[in-house]
């Protein structure tokens, strides 16, 4: 009488272990259990139970070589199959390789897309793989470059709570002017990598463009991270990328037409409402992230009105008069 052996199933965070377990094996270098738990930066007792999956499971031709104290395939073109991993996990992996394409202008993607690379290699299908290279693709957008020395400085000072000195040119084209920062965190958006971080010389948070710092130099002074480091704490709970401002305000904001689609399709803020109102919908938040809301209500063109707060509507009328000066008559 045959029974069916339950078949044990690999835990996701184990496969990029398992694939390095086998390529050292497939070296030919006889690695033994030390080896592959310094190597995989894990236990002893895990790897056991790794080799023991490979072989049950995956079928895997692991002996252990007595003379040369290590692991090695008995069959010398062996490699791990795909069987084990789903498709799904493929997608996901390769998903993941196209988002990484935003960061191509810096340090970041190079070393990720190797790393994204290593594991997506080995365990691709042989049957119609990378059709989803061609068919789902994360569309270019404009970027801004970081230099790798500023890169690296920035990414030691979070590391290790330094201080970090720059050059700093604003926004509006002015000198660069030399800025003493305490890193918190790095921030992306819309293409554009930023720091958050406390000003020594202005003595509160900004938030500087790692492409418009130079000359960024380490210093010797520590800091200790304050409990209310988070830029997220201070965005008043909204999502409208980089941007905190001084006050939390209540905004709303009546859109029409294809701004209905555009407002009610994405979450703006976590305490978001969103109502009926003739011929559109009303939509409600709470902010810090002024400026940011003024840029969206402004990209909708005819299709957004605000209605609060009384900031807001004046900024947005004083925007449609020099708008209107501008055009041609």
């Amino acid at each position: 009488m045959k029974t069916n052996k339950k078949v044990k199933k690999l835990p996701k965070t184990a496969l990029p272990r398992i694939y390095r377990i086998d390529m050292k094996i497939a070296s030919g270098c006889f690695p033994n259990t030390n080896d592959l738990a310094r190597i995989c930066e894990t236990t002893i007792s895990t790897i056991n139970r790794d080799l023991a999956f490979m072989r049950e499971q995956l079928r895997a031709p692991i002996k252990y070589d007595f003379f040369n104290r290590g692991f090695y395939y008995t069959e010398k073109t062996f490699r791990l199959p795909a069987g084990f991993t789903t498709a799904d996990d493929l997608l996901a992996l390769s998903m993941a390789k196209s988002i990484f394409s935003l960061y191509k202008e810096t340090p970041l993607y190079e070393a990720s897309n190797n790393l994204l690379q290593s594991i997506l290699t080995p365990i691709a299908f042989n049957d119609n793989h990378g059709w989803q290279e061609d068919r789902i693709v994360v569309p270019k957008i404009a970027s801004a470059k970081v230099d790798l020395a500023v890169w690296e400085t920035v990414i030691y000072g979070l590391k290790e709570n330094i201080v970090i000195v720059f050059d700093y040119k604003g926004m509006r084209g002015d000198e660069s002017q030399k800025r003493r920062v305490r890193p918190y965190q790095l921030l992306f958006d819309s293409g554009v990598w930023y720091l958050y971080g406390f000003a020594e010389e202005r003595k509160a948070t900004r938030i500087f463009s790692l492409s418009r710092m130079t000359n960024t130099e380490r210093t010797d002074c520590a800091f200790s991270l304050p409990t209310d480091f988070r830029y997220a704490d201070f965005t008043g709970d909204s999502y409208f990328g980089v941007f905190v401002g001084q006050e939390k305000m209540r905004f709303a904001v009546d859109c029409y037409g294809d701004a209905v689609t555009f407002a009610t399709e994405r979450q703006w803020a976590a305490d978001q409402k969103i109502a009926e109102i003739d011929d559109g919908v009303r939509i409600e938040f709470t902010s810090t992230q002024y400026d940011k809301v003024l840029k969206w209500v402004l990209s909708c063109g005819c299709n957004a009105v605000p209605q609060k707060p009384r900031d807001l509507v004046d900024d947005w009328k004083w925007h449609l008069k020099e708008m209107r000066k501008l055009a041609p008559k």
